[in-house]
């Protein structure tokens, strides 16, 4: 477990936390505490509670408040993890609804559901 603030002055502890599951391995993932709250970050995963000690030990301040940024606007949004970052309940990032205007604003041809 490592300490660190976060860009408020907020305390946060950095830690191993554990899947509840039947396998050995992979079970470990990263979660960050403070005072009651716990937020988890699943898609950041170790094989061993040893290797994710050492891993969060040698993380640096800014890589933790980055990491926290991310999984408390996923939070906040109600929005699991993307297919970009593993598994998560809700609505994936990076899809685009099959209605949506595509990204270089092209013109979408649409079918006419009257026609023939």
């Amino acid at each position: 477990m490592k300490a660190f603030t976060d860009d408020f002055g907020r305390e946060w502890v950095a830690e191993v936390g554990e899947e509840r599951t039947p396998r050995h391995h992979g079970k470990w993932y990263l979660a960050f505490r403070s005072g009651g709250e716990v937020l988890a970050m699943p898609e950041v995963k170790w094989q061993t509670r040893a290797s994710g000690e050492r891993v969060l030990n040698t993380m640096a301040d800014f890589e933790l408040r980055r990491r926290l940024k991310n999984v408390r606007a996923r939070n906040a949004s109600n929005d699991g993890a993307s297919g970009f970052e593993g598994e998560g309940a809700g609505v994936a990032r990076g899809q685009r609804p099959p209605d949506a205007t595509p990204r270089n604003n092209a013109a979408v041809p649409r079918v006419n559901a009257n026609a023939g």
